[in-house]
């Protein structure tokens, strides 16, 4: 066995059994609306705490940190391929919402200059216009922690927000296509 198999194979052990714990939670409340998932969201410290020491792993053997591994690493939202994909792949599979929750993943839609879109995940919730969000590679190769998010929409829908990109300073604006709770399955809000 090679060390780099016996590093990242009890992490990846670790993950999957978080996950089937999710799936099966989740299983148990497949009567649940969107609003009640998003009341019951809670950030799950040791799925973003295992998302944070696979960043760090990578980065020491020198391999990018992106954002869907991490995302979907610290959320528990097991979807596959390029961020942009998220939003239409959770339709039917997991809950989705206009509105943030605490552990949801955010879907950032696809732009010019970010053409494989974004996903975060909302890490405490401000006020209806504010909220924070964990996620990887916004700054190239790095995982950042409690970066604040505006939603800037015109009928105040987070359908386009602002992203701190260093403390107190905000970002251009960015497109959201919604929030993507760990719940399954579930009605679209």
């Amino acid at each position: 066995m090679s060390v780099k198999r016996a590093t990242t194979q009890p992490l990846r052990r670790t993950i999957r059994l978080a996950a089937a714990a999710l799936l099966l939670t989740g299983a148990a409340c497949a009567n649940y609306s969107a609003q009640d998932a998003a009341d019951r969201a809670v950030l799950n410290m040791e799925l973003r705490d295992m998302a944070v020491v696979e960043a760090n792993v990578k980065r020491a053997r020198g391999i990018r940190v992106w954002c869907v591994p991490f995302a979907r690493t610290a959320s528990g939202v097991q979807i596959h391929g390029n961020a942009n994909t998220w939003w239409s792949q959770a339709a039917g599979s997991y809950v989705r919402s206009k509105t943030p929750a605490v552990g949801a993943v955010m879907a950032f839609a696809a732009t010019r200059g970010m053409p494989m879109g974004h996903v975060a995940v909302v890490s405490k919730r401000i006020s209806d216009r504010e909220i924070r969000i964990d996620h990887a590679n916004w700054h190239r190769n790095k995982v950042s922690l409690g970066m604040g998010v505006i939603d800037v929409s015109p009928n105040n829908d987070w359908s386009k927000v602002r992203v701190e990109t260093n403390p107190g300073q905000y970002g251009q604006t960015y497109p959201v296509n919604g929030f993507i709770l760990p719940a399954r399955p579930g009605q679209d809000v």
